[in-house]
């Protein structure tokens, strides 16, 4: 037999957990044909010497429902070695949305999810209403990875409400209306349902987004028909309560979703970033429901700067400097009392409140300079203090003397490695919530899976390479029912990642100015990757993209099953 690739000499790190042995692989019609000793070339090889071969890495939680009519590449999941993603969570989807109030979508998404509307309609050519035709129409794009899509929430309110959606509870019609679009949806592919109860949701005109007017009765409804399908997982951002301090406001939040978890069937998860987000989970298992949790390898973090934003740009004098060219900025931030008069505003103006990952009001104690992919990170308190000057005035110098490309992050959620570690190795976890395709310019977090590597795994020795793999492939693959992918053996989809364990990792984000219209948006790629392959296919060749793109749309078990 020739294989169409045999990949020779890596070893083999299948995903399983057990430990990684040397083999070859061969590739035949976009599948694993066999694992071993293979003396045949194929009608291409790869040699794997001084690497391992994985299977492709799992992303589950990515909002890369517009991302995927303009990006063919995916990027920048696809260098960082994810294969597949779950795109449509937290209640946001492009679809279902009719065709004179698709800016009812679009109000969901531009600010929660910080996609902006100039990007949405330079870059999307509508050709579809219902779910069903949206998925059609991501089947037919040209995509390097492969995607999977839920229904949103939001969408569905706006699609059975109009304007309604944004302030009033649905009529039993109205929920009709959404049973029905969820089940059609559900039979053409749609592997879920999302939504979305968390304030940090809102949108520009600072109204919350639809999914948050629905009563929990509403949710329960719609959960309940997934449930009578027997199909679909339900993702669901949480309100605060869930993780707040009140041991009686977590015990509400919880013994909703054990109610529904275990009322329906339904499996249900939840990004877990913390170890109080974590009773949820535990608590809906020990019920007798089923449900995973989402977990991150360094926290959620606002990536900050002069070429993208800054905490400051809100008030007054910083948004008039702000909007103009950076070269004039520059200018005026050489002149000293214009200087000290930003610093004094810096410190003393009014912040308005902040939602989801835009930048906020700076706490220079945990506001830290982002100068190397992995941390130690210093905080800009610590840098101040060590060259004796204000925080601000040091945030400008560094900005200054780097042509503004000084980067700066600030934590969204806990990045204290006991939390981390302990969400990491819980059984009911994957590694899993990037939010690619959203928060573009304001989050780099693409790159966890390879933060995993060459942090936890390499530098700190947290986790071995095979249970770190574990939980970026056989895990989420589970979690979501992928049954042909997240294993590197026979018969199983050919996506695969070829890495060298010594040097993979992320490489420092830039800005560019990539998206339709000339958005901006924060790339990061990653290093030490031989190949990422697809399908077969090699979609990423030593770092660099290629022009293969054999990418699939994965449908959800009721279309699998026609």
């Amino acid at each position: 037999m020739t294989y169409d690739l045999v990949i020779h000499n890596g070893v083999v790190i299948d995903g399983t957990g057990s430990p990684g042995l040397r083999a070859d692989v061969g590739i035949l019609d976009g599948r694993i044909a066999e694992v071993g000793r293979i003396s045949q070339r194929g009608r291409r090889t790869i040699d794997a010497e001084g690497h391992v071969v994985t299977p492709g890495f799992i992303d589950g939680h990515t909002h890369m429902d517009a991302q995927v009519m303009w990006d063919e590449l995916g990027s920048c999941s696809c260098y960082h070695g994810v294969t597949t993603v779950v795109m449509g969570n937290c209640g946001f989807s492009l679809a279902p949305a009719h065709a004179d109030k698709r800016e009812l979508v679009v109000r969901n998404l531009e600010r929660a999810e910080d996609i902006s509307s100039e990007a949405l309609a330079a870059g999307i050519e509508w050709t579809w209403e219902t779910f069903p035709e949206y998925l059609e129409a991501v089947d037919r794009q040209k995509k390097s990875i492969n995607y999977a899509a839920y229904i949103g929430h939001s969408a569905l309110r706006t699609w059975a409400m109009g304007e309604r959606a944004f302030s009033e509870a649905a009529s039993d019609r109205d929920l009709e209306t959404m049973t029905q679009a969820l089940t059609e949806a559900l039979h053409a592919g749609a592997v879920g349902f999302t939504t979305s109860r968390s304030s940090a949701h809102a949108t520009s005109d600072d109204r919350p987004v639809a999914s948050r007017l629905a009563t929990w009765d509403e949710v329960r409804s719609l959960v309940g028909e997934m449930g009578r399908l027997g199909a679909g997982v339900f993702e669901l951002a949480r309100d605060l309560g869930a993780s707040s301090a009140d041991p009686e406001e977590r015990q509400f939040s919880q013994r909703q979703l054990v109610e529904l978890a275990r009322d329906t069937g339904v499996p249900i998860t939840f990004g877990t970033f913390n170890k109080r987000s974590l009773e949820g989970l535990d608590a809906i298992t020990e019920a007798g429901g089923r449900a995973f949790g989402q977990t991150h390898s360094r926290g959620v973090a606002s990536v900050t700067s002069f070429r993208t934003r800054m905490p400051f740009d809100t008030l007054p004098s910083w948004k008039t400097l702000r909007a103009r060219p950076l070269e004039e900025q520059r200018a005026l931030l050489m002149t000293p009392e214009i200087r000290r008069a930003l610093i004094d505003e810096a410190h003393n103006g009014a912040y308005p409140q902040a939602i989801g990952a835009e930048a906020r009001r700076p706490d220079y104690e945990a506001m830290h300079l982002y100068n190397t992919p992995f941390p130690p990170y210093p905080t800009v308190a610590e840098v101040a203090a060590e060259k004796q000057v204000d925080p601000v005035e040091l945030i400008i110098r560094l900005s200054l003397d780097t042509d503004f490309t000084q980067l700066f992050v600030q934590p969204l959620t806990s990045t204290a490695d006991d939390d981390l570690l302990t969400s990491m190795r819980h059984p009911h976890t994957a590694m899993t919530f990037s939010d690619s395709g959203a928060h573009v310019s304001q989050i780099s977090d693409s790159s966890i899976q390879t933060h995993l590597l060459s942090y936890w795994v390499r530098e700190r020795q947290e986790f071995t390479l095979e249970e770190a793999i574990q939980k970026i492939t056989a895990a989420p693959a589970a979690a979501w029912g992928f049954r042909d992918r997240g294993l590197l053996q026979e018969g199983f989809a050919a996506d695969l990642n070829i890495f060298d364990p010594a040097t993979v990792g992320p490489t420092m984000p830039v800005v560019v100015h990539d998206l339709p219209g000339g958005a901006r948006r924060l790339l990061q790629k990653a290093s030490g990757f031989l190949a990422t392959i697809v399908g077969g296919e090699t979609i990423v060749d030593r770092g660099e993209a290629t022009d293969t793109r054999p990418g699939k749309l994965i449908r959800g078990p009721l279309a699998a099953s026609q």
